[in-house]
């Protein structure tokens, strides 16, 4: 992975985590610990998806064809993540307040989207 698009990603990992703070902080002000808990499971499944998908998207690729391949397996990856962190947070958290859950998931998601309509096609090396 080129550093500049690293870079993208390192700041794409720190605003994420920085919003997955915030909305787990007013989650819990609003409406107190089990919505902060819900809005940090939902902030991270979301942060932990795309720090490993960043990882297989920064594959280097010989061909354009290769490099597709490995942004369709990180988005794969992504959200396979996010459901099974999901999953296992319903099965095994009783108290989850599903408002606070979506809005994790959502900011965080939000910010995902942002960092990579950030990167110009000149930082992507094939």
């Amino acid at each position: 992975m080129e550093n500049t698009t690293a870079s993208v990603f390192n700041n794409m990992l720190r605003l994420q985590l920085i919003v997955t703070v915030l909305i787990t902080l007013t989650a819990f002000a609003l409406s107190g610990i089990n919505a902060g808990i819900s809005g940090l499971i939902g902030g991270l499944s979301v942060l932990i998806g795309a720090y490993f998908s960043s990882r297989v998207a920064g594959r280097e690729a010989k061909t354009p064809s290769s490099a597709l391949l490995n942004l369709l397996k990180a988005e794969a990856l992504k959200i396979l993540i996010i459901i099974v962190v999901l999953f296992v947070s319903f099965k095994f958290y009783k108290q989850l307040i599903p408002p606070a859950l979506l809005a994790g998931v959502a900011g965080t998601a939000l910010i995902s989207g942002a960092a990579i309509g950030k990167l110009k096609k000149s930082n992507i090396k094939i």
